[in-house]
């Protein structure tokens, strides 16, 4: 029988190779090393590889891992970046692992490398049975920046199969819903002069004061046009988070940006909220002659809702006891919905413990894991 590490030391290796993702180049790191180890894992397990470079330059890289054929199919998936940390704050090593007080300390540890040595406990215990449809593991770059990653399968239109798994940390409860996220950029366009005379310039800062009081009756009306009662915020929210400009008082304003998120609930797209908006903003620069242009400043995510009546959110909910949940967090459940897969998000640890110095996983979570995931494998994969 093929043999890997023990679960713990799967991990610590996991740990051990850095792989922050980050919008600052300067911290930004490559993949390759965790993916290049997840596939010799899952190699001497017996199952087919394929790599897929996300830019090109292979520096980052997603691993499709299939064993057994057939129409159907289960994805368990998960990403393999973190985000930056700061060695300073942790009082463990944040690139090993520590053990204590029954919790296993380490970057990744729940977010989410520590999903994948539970992925290759199920596999081994399930090793000698045939299966009736695929079992893919899936392992993508990138989710904690830019999620090109996810990005890359989509385009790809890979891999196939019909259930998917995305083994985010919920505490082993299931999730089947979570908010979109778009980060635009509104820039308005005046012309500077001289502050003792108004008619010399068009300031911007006043369209500006436009604009916010336009995006605010917007927000408003999102309120009132959506509602989902699982989130504990049920509406969607609007975030004005960052704005400059001007460089004087005495000089009238000739540029002026604006930085704001917003996350909207099921029901509606972000192409359609940037249409929506832009419209707005178009009326107001033409009412007072300025130029309002906006950018997004990241590739959004969708808003993102599997339905309850769904085969797997049904097994799911079987399977752990809980209702089917939401989240306030994004994840890549959007683009596998995509690929034509119905999906939820289920994984052990906390999301409170991510993004955090000392990060860790309850080591009591790794059994229940291990167990949910067999079931899932046999239900979707052997008996199917």
């Amino acid at each position: 029988m093929t043999t890997l590490p023990g679960l713990v030391e799967r991990l610590r290796q996991l740990v051990s190779l850095p792989s922050v993702s980050s919008t600052d180049a300067g911290r930004d790191q490559s993949n390759r090393a965790v993916i290049d180890l997840l596939a010799e894992w899952l190699e001497r397990l017996g199952f087919e590889l394929s790599i897929q470079d996300v830019y090109g330059d292979g520096r980052k890289a997603n691993l499709i891992a299939s064993k057994g054929s057939g129409p159907g199919g289960l994805v368990l998936a998960g990403h393999t970046d973190t985000v930056p940390y700061d060695e300073a704050l942790w009082n463990y090593n944040p690139l090993n692992i520590t053990e204590a007080n029954h919790k296993l300390y380490g970057l990744g540890a729940t977010d989410m490398k520590g999903f994948f040595p539970l992925v290759l406990e199920a596999v081994v215990a399930l090793a000698d049975t045939p299966l009736k449809h695929p079992l893919i593991i899936l392992a993508t770059a990138d989710e904690e920046s830019s999620m090109n990653g996810a990005r890359a399968l989509a385009a790809a239109g890979m891999p196939k199969a019909r259930q998917a798994i995305i083994g985010e940390p919920t505490g082993l409860r299931p999730v089947r819903v979570h908010k979109g996220i778009m980060m635009e950029a509104v820039r308005i366009q005046g012309s500077s002069g001289h502050s003792s005379d108004p008619t010399l310039g068009k300031n911007a800062l006043e369209g500006l004061h436009a604009v916010l009081g336009s995006l605010l009756e917007y927000r408003a009306s999102l309120g009132q046009r959506y509602n989902h009662p699982m989130f504990d915020v049920p509406f969607p929210t609007l975030n004005l988070g960052h704005v400059h400009a001007g460089d004087n008082p005495n000089r009238i304003c000739g540029e002026a940006e604006l930085h704001f998120d917003l996350r909207m609930t099921p029901g509606s797209s972000n192409a359609t909220l940037r249409s929506e908006i832009s419209e707005r903003l178009q009326r107001i620069g033409e009412d007072r002659g300025l130029t309002i242009s906006m950018r997004s400043l990241i590739d959004g995510v969708e808003p993102y809702e599997q339905a309850a009546d769904s085969e797997l959110v049904q097994l799911a909910e079987k399977l752990t006891g809980y209702s089917a949940e939401a989240v306030a967090f994004a994840t890549e459940a959007p683009f596998l919905q995509q690929l034509g897969m119905d999906t939820i998000i289920l994984g052990p640890g906390s999301i409170k413990r991510a993004h955090q110095p000392d990060e860790y996983i309850e080591m009591d979570q790794f059994q229940p894991c291990t167990d949910l995931l067999s079931q899932f494998i046999n239900h979707f994969c052997v008996k199917a």
